[in-house]
């Protein structure tokens, strides 16, 4: 396998955690790993390959602007990679949108996709992840679009979970074919067709509603971006919420600090379990080249994470899955 190239530069905790989930990466789980960055900012890598990247984009830089004229970026740059055939994928925790333009303009878009769209594994509590898309790429979308994310849902659930027909819902405000507003009514009639779901080997169960999500009833839940990243945060709040409020609840006095010592080793499995830097971060699904897209507060363990998918669906051929099941349908 080529390298997975790596935005040493991007992130809250850029560039130490970064570069040493790279190196646990490297050293733990045996994946090819190529720094990008700038080498006099970078300490301690361990002896991994780096390409030089004179410039950083700032978390709240304008992404189209940032990426069109920092060319030698650290973002830019690990695209570029890609493209060239230097590497195999990008991973990075900096700026969600340049990463997302850097991965369309220098790799590319897949014949046949509209528009690319984030791919988020929201996690359920002992089953599979639910994939929910889009979780932030467009924030208005086409009905017609919608359908392209149920297929490229279809292929990650199948590629990443190892869903074989997976369960696809459309995001509404209630499980009734006539809910939701226009747009959402115009992509039940589009997802109803059934022809798509037959092409991707997929289950259309209709309308889900916001609590399906964290549930093993849907495997692929599909919205406009908007709607995805404000479910998508809804959800990280609540569950952030209700762990603090539990574990303030078993450290209120010695007999809850002793029922929580007999309960430690389930509540530290459920921790992990729901923990963001579990799910590795988000894929860029759409783009001719792997890229997964981490949380800006990412730690050196939600980069190895987020290192190994990238790895991982380089292995399985994800993106050629993906093109396949768009030629397939057309």
């Amino acid at each position: 396998m080529l390298p997975i190239a790596v935005d040493a530069m991007g992130g809250d905790n850029a560039p130490a955690a970064i570069v040493a989930g790279a190196r646990r990466a490297a050293s733990e789980m045996g994946i090819p790993v190529l720094l990008v960055g700038r080498p006099e900012d970078l300490v301690d890598t361990g002896g991994l390959e780096v390409i030089e990247a004179s410039e950083v984009i700032a978390m709240d830089a304008e992404p189209g602007s940032s990426v069109r004229r920092m060319r030698d970026s650290s973002l830019v740059r690990a695209a570029t990679a890609v493209r060239d055939g230097r590497a195999s994928a990008m991973v990075s925790a900096g700026n969600t949108g340049a990463t997302m333009a850097s991965a369309l303009l220098r790799m590319g878009r897949i014949r046949g996709i509209n528009r690319p769209a984030i791919a988020i594994p929201v996690p359920v509590p002992q089953s599979t992840p639910t994939t929910l898309l889009d979780a932030g790429a467009n924030a208005e979308c086409r009905p017609e679009w919608l359908v392209e994310f149920a297929q490229m849902g279809c292929v990650y659930a199948r590629d990443r979970f190892r869903i074989e027909r997976p369960k696809v819902g459309l995001l509404s405000i209630g499980e009734e074919a006539g809910k939701g507003n226009k747009f959402v009514k115009e992509c039940f009639e589009l997802l109803d067709e059934n022809t798509w779901a037959k092409s991707s080997g997929a289950e259309w169960i209709g309308n889900v509603e916001g609590r399906d999500v964290m549930t093993d009833e849907v495997d692929v839940v599909v919205t406009d971006g908007f709607t995805g990243n404000v479910t998508l945060k809804t959800l990280e709040g609540a569950m952030s919420a209700l762990l603090s409020r539990l574990l303030t609840a078993i450290d209120t006095d010695d007999e809850t600090r002793r029922a929580g010592e007999m309960l430690s080793a389930p509540l530290d499995s459920m921790l992990a379990e729901l923990h963001p830097d579990s799910t590795g971060g988000a894929l860029l699904l759409g783009v001719k080249g792997v890229c997964v897209i981490s949380h800006g507060s990412s730690s050196a363990d939600a980069m190895a994470n987020a290192i190994r998918i990238a790895a991982e669906m380089v292995d399985v051929g994800m993106v050629d899955h993906l093109s396949a099941a768009v030629r397939q349908d057309r």
